[in-house]
């Protein structure tokens, strides 16, 4: 329900990769807490989860399980882990994100996948995945009264949080969407340009470019008008589109 793009692409995932990956998507979905008190109160559960974890002594809750396998399994570490919590807990305060690199700081940290031979995609890819699912995140964000696009976009435009709080469809309001779109795919062709180095095994791990495409172009197809209905739909032929890649060794 909160990653079916995520699922579709662990679902690719080799079988001894494919629990571990759903125990760390589980992990790293972000809470849709209004309450400040009540999101710290949650970190400082994950914080104490991830110290437990790494004693071999994880609470009987089923994502803290499962990471702990994953842990074992996979010798991920814990400093990884703990830089996803501590990006989450710094985002609490529902502020704007001042700029298009703050914005992609957060996604680095908390999106990116870290494989030794493949960083610099991985890297890419997260920041493209963190501007995404900003961008697809704004009319849910907007009917609570809370604008995360980058202010120094929107200064650039004359936009204010105002008109995204109020749908407008305004040249000036779409060239803001416009530019933090181009972001994002001017990460996904920093990342494929990486292809011929990348290890042919970690391509399942970056499968994730084929929804982050997906999404790319619909909103270029509808103007970059980003509340319009069919970027709220589910695209039924992105399995086929994901199989596609996985079986082409391509992302």
């Amino acid at each position: 329900k909160r990653d079916y793009e995520g699922y579709l692409c662990s679902l690719l995932l080799p079988a001894e990769s494919r629990s571990s990956a759903f125990a760390l998507r589980a992990f790293n979905i972000k809470d849709s807490v209004s309450e400040k008190t009540i999101g710290l109160m949650r970190m400082q559960f994950w914080k104490k989860t991830v110290d437990d974890i790494y004693g071999d002594n994880p609470p009987h809750q089923p994502v803290a399980i499962e990471l702990w396998k994953a842990v074992r399994r996979h010798n991920l570490t814990k400093r990884w882990l703990m830089k996803i919590i501590d990006e989450r807990e710094k985002n609490l305060d529902d502020k704007a994100y001042r700029n298009i690199q703050e914005l992609e700081n957060y996604a680095e940290n908390t999106q990116s996948v870290k494989d030794l031979h493949a960083d610099h995609a991985a890297s890419h890819i997260g920041k493209a995945q963190g501007i995404v699912t900003c961008l697809r995140a704004t009319p849910y964000h907007g009917s609570r009264r809370r604008v995360f696009l980058p202010m120094d976009v929107c200064v650039l435009h004359g936009v204010s949080q105002e008109d995204f709080l109020q749908k407008r469809q305004d040249r000036n309001v779409r060239d803001v969407v416009y530019d933090v779109a181009s972001q994002a795919h001017l990460h996904l062709k920093h990342a494929r340009s990486f292809h011929r180095s990348v290890p042919v095994r970690a391509f399942p791990a970056f499968l994730q470019t084929v929804a982050l495409e997906d999404y790319l172009k619909k909103i270029q197809q509808v103007d970059f008008d980003l509340f319009h209905p069919s970027l709220q739909r589910k695209n039924t032929l992105l399995p086929l589109f994901l199989y596609i890649q996985s079986w082409r060794k391509r992302y």
